[in-house]
């Protein structure tokens, strides 16, 4: 059974017409949310919860993360923020 912020209207978007849609490999398409298009995680650094690495140069790399934008995990995203 769904959470039910998984089932609301506002937990879940996909736009399968960017020309960068899925911009991560690893998701299935049809649950691929683009809601955290630019993750409010980041800003987090280390304690973002996702899969990440810092460059040579500092900059945090998440192009291995999905964390953001798989379906089920509004709600991580969500109560993270708070």
């Amino acid at each position: 059974m769904k959470k039910d912020t998984e089932q609301k209207n506002y937990s879940f978007f996909r736009h399968e017409k960017c020309e960068y849609f899925p911009c991560h490999k690893g998701v299935d398409p049809e649950d691929f949310n683009c809601l955290f298009c630019y993750c409010p995680l980041y800003a987090k650094g280390r304690e973002c919860g996702g899969n990440f690495r810092y460059t040579e140069k500092g900059i945090k790399d998440c192009s291995n993360c999905t964390v953001p934008h798989r379906r089920e995990n509004y709600g991580l995203v969500i109560s993270k923020l708070k």
